[in-house]
């Protein structure tokens, strides 16, 4: 399997995770550094963006990915994945997004794992 299609396999394994709050494989595709910023520019650890999700601050019902634009150097890369995501957050109501993550990746033991997320909409 090329890295390529590493990375889009494990986008969509994030997301499926997320839908499922599958907390196991939400800790597998997250380095231990990872953070994530939040459109407000909220920052989340890895420990806290997983337990938003189990704990449903952070509830994700479906998501429909459009693109994604992959950039490899090694072992690290970046991902751009722009996603129809229907989720309800932070208390909000269920609305559907046209999310944008760009992701920077690094590959440990020849895995990659995500180590930041920047969500924007596009």
């Amino acid at each position: 399997m090329t890295d390529r299609h590493q990375i889009e396999q494990l986008y969509s394994e994030m997301y499926q995770a997320m839908v499922d709050k599958d907390t196991v494989t939400l800790n597998r595709v997250h380095a231990d550094e990872f953070v994530l910023i939040h459109m407000t520019g909220t920052r989340q650890s890895k420990k806290e963006y997983i337990q938003s999700i189990s704990n449903g601050l952070l509830n994700y019902y479906s998501a429909e990915h459009e693109q994604m634009e992959i950039k490899i150097d090694g072992d690290q890369a970046t991902l751009i994945g722009r996603s129809y995501v229907t989720a309800a957050v932070f208390g909000g109501g269920k609305s559907t997004w046209r999310l944008q993550l760009s992701f920077h990746l690094v590959r440990h033991n020849g895995l990659w794992q995500f180590t930041q997320a920047k969500a924007s909409t596009y």
